[in-house]
């Protein structure tokens, strides 16, 4: 992009303008310091955001909303940061810290409303702290609007925030991601390249572009006026939204260009979904008909399979906390889980929940267990959820808040990789939110395929489990692999490689999936290059904000000695 040039934009000209420049009441030293700074006054010296700007990001947070399942009007989430951008653009950092905090609130309330199951304080807590992430965010893309090249380091900020916010506190929580809404659009492709964070980029390079664009074509509006009806100039000005909107043409075509492989050895699954009974027992009694659910679920396969009714599957996946009776301590819950896998004849992954050895923690596992010699290899989740799983703080929040009395004891945290063998292939497992999770997925995606443990059944019925198939289906493209999602209560699903839906499930009914899919091995680059292009792109973003802050350093420093003159 060429450089910006400043003369002549007060702030009642439009959505991309700024003040600096001769007619910006300076005086003309100064208003040429800042034509050399590159930075209007409004961000050397601050500002105000106004309440059209305010509703813009408003506006802005609730549009890419709308590109989340379940509504998946996936185009929205550019749009979304296209709004974002124009709030932003020629404001102070501070002023783009606080629109960026206003978009942040907009969006997460909405696509989080799924957590106001849990209580609604907790889901507006989690809300507003996610929106947080937003306030840097706002505030280095007002500072880098003003750079050559600005909707290039407006996207790398994206990439930023996401790192940040999927790594702290507690190990971050990245749900919601701007790839997330792109899992079956012409970007979905590019996951097999550079991941999630690959995907990201170009979603809000496209929203970029697409401000940058609406700008200009102000500008060449504002100029064929100007010239009273003289349009070659006016044209002139306008080639660059062409050219942008050429790029973004590009973007969405190269998706097609980009191989997406389902070829592999053939191997026979099933998925079960046993669901859970949603009145009338105590705490004990609803553990227990989890667990007879998806027992019955089993055998009821297996008559299937002796029947000609379904065709034998190799291997079956149970879902997470599908025993929330430790079946090494529990007599009854090792024999009825050791009878279904005996009846279906294959080895058959368990989610239990199983207690330390020491019996002070819970351990979150998923268990490989042998129709022949019983339970085996196992892998315990490694990223348990904090204040759902375990509670940091655990002596202070206990006194201050009476509901995390539900947990009495935190769960482990796993110290090692999910991938284990399962009758004739290597699955690698996750567990629940883990998903969401690069580093996590990526470690278990040396397996020939991949595995989605997840009990969804106190968001039911919400956007959430929507929202944790769309992540499995961008991970089944970046990685190259089939991947099994079983829940409880559902959405169970079988995703192909290429991302398609081969099977899904209802809500809170009974389900069996049994479908023969593609085992593979061969490594996309996204699993080659790993972290890399998440923390190049990052890092750009970074050096870009950095550099405008320099240079708006400079540009006050510039105007204090003019000043002193």
């Amino acid at each position: 992009m060429a450089q910006e040039t400043l003369p002549d934009r007060s702030p009642a000209k439009g959505p991309g303008a700024g003040t600096g420049g001769e007619s910006g009441g300076g005086s003309g030293r100064a208003a040429r310091q800042g034509r050399l700074s590159g930075l209007p006054a409004r961000v050397r010296a601050g500002g105000r955001a106004g309440w059209p700007r305010t509703l813009l990001a408003a506006a802005s947070g609730l549009v890419m909303w709308l590109a989340f399942p379940p509504l998946d009007l996936t185009p929205l989430a550019p749009a979304g940061v296209a709004l974002l951008t124009l709030a932003l653009r020629g404001q102070a950092p501070r002023t783009g810290a606080w629109l960026g905090f206003v978009a942040g609130a907009a969006f997460f309330l909405p696509v989080l409303e799924g957590i106001s199951a849990i209580g609604p304080d907790g889901w507006i807590v989690l809300s507003l702290v996610q929106a947080l992430y937003f306030l840097p965010l706002g505030a280095a893309v007002s500072l880098v609007s003003w750079l050559r090249g600005w909707p290039v380091w407006t996207a790398a900020l994206w990439v930023g925030e996401e790192l940040v916010r999927g790594h702290v506190p507690f190990g971050g929580f990245p749900w919601a991601r701007l790839a997330f809404s792109q899992t079956a659009t012409p970007l979905t492709p590019y996951a097999s390249l550079g991941g999630a964070p690959l995907v990201t980029f170009l979603t809000a390079l496209i929203g970029a572009l697409l401000a940058y664009a609406a700008v200009v074509a102000h500008r060449a509006h504002r100029a064929r006026w100007a010239r009273e009806g003289r349009s070659a100039g006016a044209w002139r000005a306008a080639a660059p939204a062409v050219a942008a909107l050429a790029v973004i043409a590009a973007l969405a075509g190269g998706g097609a260009l980009i191989p997406t492989p389902t070829s592999g050895r053939p191997v026979t699954v099933a998925v079960v979904q046993g669901n859970v009974p949603r009145l009338g027992l105590d705490y004990l009694g609803q553990r227990k008909a989890v667990l007879n659910n998806h027992v019955q679920a089993t055998h009821e396969l297996a008559r299937r399979v002796r029947a000609g009714e379904v065709a034998r599957p190799e291997l079956v996946v149970w879902p997470e906390n599908a025993s929330d009776l430790d079946p090494y301590a529990e007599p009854d819950a090792y024999n009825a889980i050791d009878g279904a896998v005996k009846a279906v004849g294959v080895p058959v992954l368990v989610g239990a929940l199983t207690d330390t050895p020491d019996g002070e923690k819970v351990e979150n596992r998923g268990i490989v267990w042998d129709p022949r010699t019983g339970p085996g290899d196992y892998y315990v989740k490694r990223h348990p959820v904090p204040f759902g799983e375990y509670l940091p703080f655990r002596d202070v929040l206990t006194k201050l808040i009476t509901r995390f009395e539900r947990i009495p004891r935190d769960f482990a945290k796993g110290t090692r990789s999910g991938v284990m063998r399962l009758g004739p292939v290597t699955v690698g497992d996750v567990i629940c939110f883990e998903v969401a999770y690069d580093r996590e997925v990526r470690d278990v995606a040396r397996g020939d395929l991949l595995v989605v443990q997840t009990n969804n059944a106190t968001y039911g019925r919400t956007s959430l489990p929507p929202q944790q198939i769309a992540m499995s289906r961008l991970r089944a493209v970046e990685h190259g692999r089939t991947i099994l999602v079983a829940a409880t209560s559902g959405i169970s699903a079988i995703v192909a490689p290429d991302g398609r839906m081969v099977d899904t499930s209802r809500e809170f009914v009974p389900d069996l999936q049994v479908a023969t899919v593609q085992a593979r091995t061969s490594r996309t680059l996204s699993d080659r290059l790993g972290a890399a292009p998440e923390r190049a792109l990052a890092a750009l973003g970074l050096g870009a904000a950095c550099a405008a802050a320099w240079a708006a350093r400079r540009a006050r420093a510039a105007d204090g000695t003019n000043e002193g003159n």
